[in-house]
């Protein structure tokens, strides 16, 4: 695995209430990841991004919602998600206050 495609895998943090729980309670951070990222490579991607010790990776594809843009159908995009656990004490700054 090269450095330039891990920095890219990680496309962006989950924030809603569940993820925020997880996090609060269970070492648990979850990440919008490139579709086609395995399980090792989004680990290696955490790892070397925000420096901490990953235990575990699930993912799941999560598929897009049917919206209405004025009077056309259309579908949002489908996405993956990948929920990483981290080692107990461990934890991940996304403000990145000092």
């Amino acid at each position: 695995m090269n450095d330039h495609r891990l920095m890219k895998i990680i496309l962006a943090p989950v924030i809603s209430e569940k993820s925020a729980l997880g996090a609060d309670n269970h070492d648990q951070y979850t990440f919008r990841v490139l579709r086609d990222a395995s399980k090792p490579e989004i680990k290696a991607a955490v790892e070397k991004m925000f420096e901490v010790t990953v235990e575990g990776v699930t993912t799941s594809n999560v598929k897009g919602k049917s919206k209405r843009f004025g009077l056309n159908n259309g579908k949002r995009s489908d996405w993956k998600k990948a929920t990483v656990k981290l080692q107990a004490g461990q934890e991940i700054d996304f403000i990145g206050a000092e």
